[in-house]
């Protein structure tokens, strides 16, 4: 069984998910930590991964209930596993330019999709309306992340005013894809409503 098969049970509502659905946390010193690299000793508790189920999880007390103990969890602990899942995400897009398996401009962007070499795109989420109606005709089937705004995506590529990146078809392209669609599913507290 592959690593993404493995399954566990969400301590909300007791479904039982692939791993890559699910946030994993651990109890360590008596305080509860986010451990998604799963490096940490010790027995993992899952939440499946959306701000809603681990507020909720948070709210109903369940990972005291799950320990058998009265945890410590940080203050704005909801924020910091926000973050940690968003980070990880730059940071991939960052390998992603340092192995050649991305391209940033409008006009490179769309040379690559001419080229039919773009595995999906990442606009900003503040590009200009005029840029985004000519990107998303561009694009036609291809998936576009509007995730984080110019300003992020500068400081992660050390670049100035970057609206456009394609993710080239590459082995990169995968682990990227896999950390914008975590952080994506997190951040969207109401299912499909993007609203």
């Amino acid at each position: 069984m592959s690593r993404e098969q493995v399954e566990r049970k969400c301590i909300l509502d007791g479904t039982v998910k692939p791993i890559s659905e699910l946030l994993r946390f651990v109890e360590l010193n008596n305080e509860l930590l986010p451990d998604f690299n799963k490096k940490l000793p010790a027995k993992g508790m899952y939440v499946t991964n959306n701000k809603l189920s681990l507020a909720k999880a948070l709210e109903k007390k369940l990972f005291h209930k799950v320990s058998r103990h009265c945890l410590k969890i940080a203050d704005g602990f909801i924020e910091t596993v926000e973050n940690l899942i968003k980070q990880k995400a730059l940071d991939s897009i960052n390998l992603a330019r340092k192995s050649g398996a991305l391209v940033t401009g409008f006009e490179k962007v769309k040379e690559a999709i001419k080229k039919n070499n773009v595995e999906f795109i990442i606009e900003a989420a503040n590009a200009g309306h005029d840029g985004q109606e000519k990107m998303a005709f561009l694009a036609k089937n291809i998936e576009i992340f509007n995730l984080f705004s110019i300003d992020e995506l500068d400081r992660t590529l050390n670049k100035e005013n970057t609206v456009h990146i394609a993710v080239l078809k590459s082995d990169a392209s995968r682990m990227v894809y896999n950390n914008l669609k975590k952080y994506q599913n997190f951040i969207n507290v109401n299912g499909e409503d993007n609203e």
